[in-house]
């Protein structure tokens, strides 16, 4: 896909949102869509993988910032035809065609120059109306277009978010189209290059005192034919397909983060990159453990006992991660003290974090009779300590 087909597609309208629509609500559309459209959801169905496909390529322009700002900014100016020779037929604005009023050199100028009110749009231009010599400023190939970036999500458990791992994933998302090679030609055939402009891709033609070039109609801007496309992409050279990919996921990651496959996206066109996969991680809790708000390399576990164990003192056996250890609580400990035991936390290569235990005071739903009458006795004994003495100091 080239900025060129940004002038064509509505991707709002693909992905059923509004122009106005917010990046969650993009979001929440385009993982509806895929969910219904996925090609594991509707085996043998070309036209559910070819919606699935166009979904996909909406998705990975408006949910990039920059691209969906470059994306409005190229709409909004073709809209009407208001660049000569405009795709679906009008002039300047305001002229009827002519060349009055308006200044093709201010808006070359300030895109080249990244002006105001140019908002990105130089490689857009430089694309577009670049000159018959072939390809755009420094060089480039003119149809050379980096890959889109991909989305996907993961669920861990937690012990594989605290230690780390590698995770294998099954990948649905446009890629070079294995039957074709990407030339988006029949197995056996080649594309051939257009008649019309040469293989260049832009015709020059004149409007009034200027002389200007535009993509060419009969090859869209790509310079080459397919007479005979490939059944399997269309001709486009990218066809969706199913992958698996190994996502090494650090130790310590937190649920919501991201994690970025370089060259893992689509496949750039004109020998430009591929773009990158973004695995965004999702953390299933544990019945036991959590994580310290304080510090991300602490783990934290809640221990109930029994109020003797606090009042007189005991050694508890609690779990970590890996196996057990023992816990001295020294006499009169309160209940909501956290002691740390170190080096049982998240495992890093240059540190190590702690796990946090507090201990909680247990109270029996019910007593039997022995139980109620010793508990009694004790109440009895203890009528000198007054917990909530200096709570009520103060009231008058």
């Amino acid at each position: 896909m080239t900025q060129r087909d940004w002038i064509e597609k509505d991707f709002y309208r693909e992905l059923g949102v509004s122009s106005e629509a917010t990046g969650e609500e993009i979001k929440k559309a385009y993982r509806k869509l895929a969910r219904e459209l996925h090609p594991d959801a509707n085996p043998g169905d070309p036209k559910a993988e070819a919606r699935f496909k166009t979904v996909s390529e909406a998705y990975g322009v408006l949910s990039d910032d920059k691209k969906r700002k470059e994306y409005d900014e190229t709409r909004a100016l073709f809209a009407g035809g208001r660049v000569p020779g405009g795709f679906g037929g009008g002039g300047f604005p305001g002229g009827g065609g002519g060349a009055q009023g308006f200044d093709l050199g201010d808006i070359f100028g300030q895109a080249q120059r990244g002006g105001a009110g140019a908002g990105g749009l130089g490689d857009i231009f430089g694309d577009i109306f670049a000159n018959q010599g072939g390809g755009r400023r420094g060089g480039a190939p003119s149809g050379a277009r980096r890959g889109a970036d991909v989305e996907t999500e993961l669920r861990i458990d937690f012990v594989q978010a605290v230690r780390g791992a590698d995770v294998p994933i099954r990948l649905s998302s446009p890629g070079r189209c294995d039957r074709c090679g990407g030339t988006g030609a029949k197995p056996g055939s080649t594309p051939r290059q257009c008649p019309t402009c040469d293989g260049v891709g832009l015709v020059s033609r004149s409007q009034g005192a200027f002389a200007f070039s535009e993509p060419c109609r009969d090859c869209r801007g790509t310079g080459r034919l397919i007479d005979d496309p490939c059944p399997e992409c269309g001709g486009d050279g990218v066809s969706t397909r199913t992958r698996q990919i190994t996502v090494r996921v650090p130790a310590g990651v937190d649920d919501g983060n991201k994690v970025r496959l370089k060259g893992q996206g689509e496949p750039g066109r004109g020998g430009a990159p591929a773009g990158d996969l973004y695995v965004t991680v999702h953390v299933t809790p544990h019945r036991l453990f959590g994580r310290s708000t304080r510090n991300a390399d602490d783990l934290t576990l809640t221990v109930p006992v029994t109020y003797p164990e606090l009042a007189l003192g005991s050694t508890v056996t609690v779990p970590t991660l890996e196996s057990t250890v023992s816990l001295r609580i020294a006499p009169g400990t309160t209940s909501g003290r956290t002691f740390r035991v170190k080096g049982r936390g998240v495992e890093r290569k240059t540190s190590k974090g702690d796990l946090l235990v507090t201990v909680e005071v247990a109270v029996p739903k019910s007593l039997d009779d022995t139980a109620s009458a010793a508990l009694q006795s004790y109440a009895e004994a203890t009528k000198g300590f007054d917990p909530r003495a200096d709570l009520l100091r103060d009231v008058r």
